[in-house]
């Protein structure tokens, strides 16, 4: 969430800044800073109300000890009508402050200075690339082909059990996807310095918000109920990624600048409803309403935030060199960028099966626009409560990483080549042909 003071006091730039990300949230800004006018104006008038009603009842005593009782009696009816008054002051302003925030959730984030201008993905510069795109002596299957001929991904039993959208591992792919998770979640935590955690895979709606889903994405998710008990539906959210939960873990919290900077990664399911959207097929692996994914998450000092970015992306990198699959890192533009995002940076890797880079990390830093939403701040070394740098990345998203790996390292014969630092994980060098 945006700092209200800080638009109030850069009005011009904040507009300037919400149009370059082209979605006409500038035009909510006059009418937001009209209500924070009103509550000001409305809290000015309560306060001013309430030390009237102070100097009248110390008034009430004085007389009261005057024995002048009927003029004491008066002023109590002063002070009635004074409180009646503060009462339906604080009722408005109660109103305007909810009206005011209900603006500010739906503002996305501003983006960093260092993010350029654009309006969408074909915008995005091109920071770097690792690797060469492999070149096969043989015309490479897809990974749909691949999943088939060795029973990797049961496509249609999938859709038959929950829909289109919806995978089915089996056999050697259940295998694979297994060591993968394990693979990222020991490089992070072993090498990289992240703590493993293992969040609920439900939150609820609060944690929605604070990572910036909700209000924006309510379409996008799915709301759990328990049984038959309609009342509850809401109450509870599959989680679309596990920065919902693990960015929340020290919400409502005033941590000690010394416990910072704090490094978490988890595994999760991801369960994303996209109504609506188009491509979700009962084939194919590219876009579906659930897939796995491990996630780095960092709190650190806010003047932190865009070394830890760094950080992080060379972190996701680590993932693709390891696995000898050739990928890009893009910037994104102001257009492009992620609704909590402050700045962001994707890595898409090459899956040569399909001929074009997948996207299977997005690292952003937040800067404290998530944090103010859960109200997480800490106590620098001035002893002045500071909102940290909220960061979050994928180390990486499944099922794209499984696609560009079988697509990569498939060999002519069929089968499937498990670089070296996976084969512990798989217990195996290679995934034989059929």
């Amino acid at each position: 969430m945006l700092d209200i003071r800080w638009i109030r006091e850069n009005k011009e730039e904040t507009e300037k800044r919400l149009a370059s990300r082209h979605g006409g949230d500038e035009a909510k800004v006059d009418q937001l800073l009209q209500l924070d006018q009103k509550r000001r104006a409305l809290l000015t008038e309560v306060e001013q109300l309430k030390s009237d009603r102070k100097a009248v009842s110390k008034e009430i005593g004085a007389l009261i000890g005057q024995k002048k009782l009927e003029e004491a009696e008066a002023k109590k009816a002063a002070t009635k009508e004074i409180g009646d008054r503060i009462a339906e002051l604080d009722q408005q302003a109660n109103q305007t402050t909810e009206e005011q925030q209900d603006i500010l959730l739906t503002l996305p984030n501003l983006p960093h200075e260092t993010v350029p201008a654009g309006v969408s993905e074909t915008d995005n510069p091109e920071i770097r690339q690792w690797g060469e795109k492999v070149s096969h002596p043989f015309p490479p299957k897809t990974h749909v082909e691949l999943c088939e001929q060795l029973g990797l991904i049961d496509f249609a039993r999938g859709a038959k059990l929950a829909g289109s959208g919806f995978l089915l591992y089996t056999g050697w792919g259940a295998r694979l996807e297994r060591a993968l998770i394990q693979f990222l979640l020991d490089l992070h935590t072993k090498e990289h310095g992240y703590t493993e955690v293992s969040p609920p895979f439900v939150v609820n709606p609060d944690c929605m918000t604070g990572v910036g889903q909700f209000p924006k994405f309510y379409d996008q998710a799915y709301a759990v109920q328990e049984g038959q008990d309609s009342s509850t539906l809401g109450k509870l959210y599959l989680i679309p990624t596990a920065e919902a939960p693990v960015a929340n873990i020290h919400r409502e919290e005033l941590l000690r600048e010394d416990q910072l900077p704090i490094y978490y990664c988890a595994y999760s399911p991801c369960f994303r409803a996209e109504a609506g959207a188009a491509g979700v097929g009962t084939r194919g692996m590219i876009r579906v309403h659930q897939f796995d994914k491990v996630e780095m998450i960092k709190i650190v000092p806010a003047d932190q935030g865009y070394a830890e970015l760094d950080a992080m992306v060379g972190n996701a990198e680590k993932v693709l060199q390891l696995l000898d699959l050739h990928y890009r890192v893009i910037l994104l533009c102001t257009g492009d960028m992620g609704f909590a995002s402050a700045k962001t940076f994707d890595i898409e890797v090459w899956a040569p099966g399909q001929g074009s880079f997948l996207e299977v990390s997005s690292c952003s830093n937040c800067e404290d626009y998530q944090s103010r939403r859960m109200n997480l701040r800490y106590k620098n070394k001035d002893g002045k409560n500071v909102f940290p740098h909220l960061l979050n990345g994928s180390g990486t998203a499944l099922a794209r990483l499984f696609v560009a790996l079988i697509e990569t390292h498939q060999q002519e014969d069929g089968s499937i080549r498990i670089p070296k630092p996976l084969q512990p994980y798989l217990g195996a060098d290679i995934i034989p042909a059929p």
